[in-house]
């Protein structure tokens, strides 16, 4: 993950908390990985983090936590990790073979992938029936310094965020508040989180969670004044429709005659 610069959200430490928060959702997703390697002692070539989840009679595949909220926004969020153009092939004709053995009615939705992503755009070629797709992503635009205040404090200090996450999480969507304590308190913990708060006597005014990288820093989520949106990168999104209903051959017949 570190040598193909893979982003924060799909390397271990992130996906370790999307599991544990999958674990616990209800109806919950099941993850699959989908490996390449040259042998079992070495390290693999190109990998695939997915996730199955039951959408009425339908098994839907995605990628594992690109349906976790909140996701940063304004770059590409997921990978599907492959060392080069042969590798990438060899994955794509292993996501190719898991389709394969679903039992149920599937449909691909694999989002947040980033422009040019060769495994994605091989896999489509072996999928008649999908869709390569771009979208415009909206980022998070820090602007605290441009507050002007006196009480603005930005910390990696684990401390600093459980004295304020209590309140941070008010402001959160209640269906994403789990996830996003578990998160944060992971990444602070080894150093990947900045907290900036703006305080007025202890109550708070704005506040910003932001994912460290070395000198990369991607704001993830905030509240208050002091941060905006704006258009970000674009995204790659491929989609396939929902393939191996038993009646589908017949209607297609039908319409034909």
């Amino acid at each position: 993950m570190t040598a193909l610069r893979a982003p924060v959200t799909a390397r271990g430490p992130w996906l370790t908390a999307v599991l544990n928060d999958g674990a616990v959702a209800r109806p919950r997703a099941r993850p699959v990985a989908v490996v390449v390697e040259a042998h079992r002692q070495g390290r693999p070539e190109a990998a695939a983090f997915l996730a199955l989840r039951r959408r009425g009679l339908t098994t839907v595949v995605g990628m594992l936590g690109g349906g976790t909220a909140p996701l940063p926004g304004g770059r590409p969020s997921a990978r599907l990790l492959a060392r080069d153009e042969e590798a990438a092939g060899r994955l794509a004709d292993g996501v190719h073979d898991l389709l394969a053995t679903l039992r149920r009615p599937w449909r691909l939705e694999l989002t947040g992938l980033p422009l040019g992503d060769p495994a994605s755009r091989l896999l489509a070629a072996r999928l008649p029936t999908s869709v390569l797709g771009n979208v415009r992503s909206v980022r998070v635009v820090d602007e605290l310094d441009q507050l002007g205040s006196t009480s603005l404090v930005r910390s990696r200090d684990p401390r600093l965020l459980e004295r304020w996450l209590p309140t941070l999480l008010t402001a959160v969507d209640p269906r994403a508040r789990a996830f996003l304590r578990a998160t944060a308190r992971l990444h602070a913990a080894i150093g990947e989180l900045e907290l900036a708060v703006v305080a007025d006597r202890g109550v708070l005014r704005a506040g910003l969670l932001t994912l460290v990288d070395g000198g990369d820093r991607w704001p993830w989520w905030g509240t208050g004044p002091g941060t905006r949106t704006e258009m970000g990168a674009p995204l790659v999104g491929l989609t396939a429709p929902a393939r191996g209903w038993p009646a589908q051959s017949a209607l297609s017949a039908g319409a034909a005659r």
